[in-house]
């Protein structure tokens, strides 16, 4: 390299630096998302936390008495610790997830390894039939399913009827649950199998030529080379689901008029909205919020804290 060359790159490359770092594209870029963060995101939480800390007292006494208010610090989150109906909401949230989530996760892994299977045939029709339920708004599908679940209105309940098995009560009893969840079941297993079938594509097809040289099977290439594969896109699909089982709320509240085995409390979302609407009490319905969404945070952190040390841990 040439003694001016040398001079030109010296002087040229801090210049070239400057000029990146006084560029305001990016920024600019960035902004709209960042505004709406802040606005959508950001400012409700916060308002929600220092809500939290807020309650209604009657000063002044009597008939004249007025509400003001006042701090109370953690009297709402305690309030809200023991409320039995929150809490009974956390039993029946563990019921449903029970259920939604391992078949939400499994079907989901079934259907991406087929349809990553070499002999499957109309991928891209199957593929996109799966995914449709997921378009579908998560109201507009209860309440599909709702008519489907009344045995005034179920074709189900016609064929029980029928074969001289009686209506089948989808929303009463033991199979409340099974219906809530399917609704969720139904309409999260496409999402979930595009992004499981999305990380098979990924892997390099000479590995399973290789298991196919060593005389593996199909079987045996999507237990004991795919699976462990997509390891990571299951934890994805699984923290989502998780996510999506401790928010449940759009369900049971379409199906609620249908039946009298759904209460205004049946799940902690509509406790909360409950105590904000209803009972007017925004204090305690932000501290149950906050509670929920840090129980949210903390359950997310330790299911990923789990998988990465058994991923170092195998490693």
């Amino acid at each position: 390299m040439s003694t001016t060359s040398t001079a030109v790159a010296a002087t040229g490359a801090p210049a070239v630096r400057r000029r990146r770092r006084g560029n305001p594209a990016p920024y600019l870029f960035m902004a709209p998302g960042l505004v709406l963060f802040v606005l959508f995101l950001l400012v409700p939480m916060v308002y929600a936390v220092y809500l939290s800390t807020r309650g209604l007292r009657l000063e002044g006494g009597g008939p004249f008495g007025r509400r003001e208010e006042v701090f109370v610090g953690l009297d709402n989150y305690v309030a809200a610790v023991t409320n039995a109906d929150f809490l009974a909401g956390f039993g029946r949230l563990l019921v449903y997830g029970a259920i939604a989530i391992p078949l939400t996760l499994g079907l989901a892994l079934l259907f991406a390894l087929l349809l990553d299977a070499t002999t499957t045939r109309a991928k891209r029709f199957s593929r996109t039939a799966i995914f449709i339920p997921y378009a579908v708004p998560g109201v507009i599908a209860s309440l599909l399913w709702g008519f489907l679940y009344l045995p005034t209105t179920s074709p189900f309940s016609d064929v029980t009827q029928a074969l001289g098995l009686g209506s089948i009560p989808f929303l009463q009893g033991g199979t409340l649950f099974a219906s809530v969840a399917n609704i969720a079941i139904w309409g999260g297993v496409g999402f979930n199998m595009i992004i499981i079938y999305t990380s098979l594509r990924g892997v390099p097809a000479e590995l399973y030529e290789a298991a196919r040289l060593d005389g593996a099977g199909e079987l045996q290439i999507a237990l004991r080379v795919k699976v462990p594969l997509v390891a990571p896109a299951l934890v994805l699909t699984g923290l989502f689901s998780l996510i999506g089982t401790l928010q449940v709320y759009g369900e049971p509240t379409t199906l609620r008029p249908m039946t009298t085995s759904i209460s205004q409390t049946w799940v902690p979302l509509m406790t909360i909205y409950r105590d904000a609407f209803s009972r007017d009490d925004l204090p305690l319905a932000s501290a149950a919020s906050v509670l929920l969404a840090v129980g949210t945070l903390v359950l997310s952190a330790v299911l990923l804290r789990a998988t990465q040390k058994r991923a170092f841990g195998d490693s």
